[in-house]
């Protein structure tokens, strides 16, 4: 498995670096800084072009500087089961540095600490985090707070895409340990379409039990290949009960699918995975479905 490790100094991103020991060892491992570097905010016209290009330039090196000892840091910090590691301090946005990164190495996992502006700015400009989930090639762990054990995983499926798609994530083996999954899908209560309360809730309780075989079928379909797995069906609003199980389990992670809206569709109106995001009790790895 192919891995970037994107960091920044910030507490989540040495909490991104702590999550590596979790992380199965790399087939490569990339530890990634971008130097966002400003321009000067003294007005132009008011300075000769070559003094605004040499603060630019000792700005920049100065950045460069930090970036680099940032970089031997989270090596140093790295479990000895990472895998080979290479160092990369690219200049530009953070977003799309690792993005490009992602689709350059074929990467088939971001890893990376949450950096959110609150819940309104995200929705209309998008976070790094945000942008990276949106838009990376592959898997995006995003990492918001300290982490203890990965151990307990909720796996919330959408329906037979989203199982398909995390079956093949989890094939890559990409957990150090042996983890437990609670494969859980959740049918959204809505008004039935007839006054008989009884036939309602007959049809509801039939739904709900195919349901819970489907998944349950999918939580077969992963011990066979070595996880430890069961399903579970529920009724409710999807995001809403994804982030009450996962409080409930205590789980260590939120492993989910990531279909749904794309573009700017998305980030004004949000989809499952982002509204998780905006109150995930927990990291979440989402995979593209």
């Amino acid at each position: 498995m192919k891995t970037i490790l994107a960091v920044d100094g910030s507490d989540n991103s040495y909490e991104a670096v702590h999550v590596m020991k979790y992380i199965a060892r790399a087939e490569q491992l990339t530890l990634l800084h971008a130097l966002n570097v400003p321009r000067p905010a003294y007005p132009e016209m008011m300075m000769v072009p070559e003094a605004v290009e040499e603060m630019y330039t000792a700005l920049e090196q100065s950045m460069r500087e930090d970036g680099e000892r940032l970089l031997d840091r989270v090596q140093s910090l790295l479990p000895l089961h990472a895998g080979p590691t290479r160092k990369h301090l690219q200049i530009g946005s953070p977003a799309e540095v690792i993005i490009s990164m992602a689709e350059e190495q074929h990467t088939d996992l971001i890893v990376i600490g949450a950096r959110g502006l609150g819940p309104i700015k995200e929705r209309l400009l998008g976070s790094v985090s945000h942008r990276i989930l949106t838009l990376a090639p592959c898997a995006t762990l995003i990492v918001n707070g300290p982490v203890k054990a990965m151990k307990q995983i909720l796996l919330p499926l959408e329906g037979s895409f989203d199982a398909e798609a995390a079956i093949r994530f989890l094939q890559l083996k990409p957990f150090h340990e042996a983890v437990e999954l609670t494969l859980m899908t959740v049918l959204p209560s809505t008004e039935p379409p007839w006054p008989d309360n009884a036939k309602a809730a007959a049809a509801s309780t039939e739904i709900l039990e195919t349901q819970a075989e489907y998944v349950e079928s999918v939580a077969e379909r992963l011990r066979a290949i070595g996880y430890q797995a069961h399903g579970v069906a529920v009724v409710g609003t999807p995001s809403a009960m994804i982030l009450q199980q996962a409080t409930t389990l205590r789980s260590d992670l939120i492993l989910m699918g990531t279909r749904g809206r794309k573009g700017i569709t998305r980030f004004v109106l949000g989809s499952v995975s982002h509204a998780v995001l905006h109150k995930m009790p927990c990291p979440v790895l989402a995979f593209h479905s």
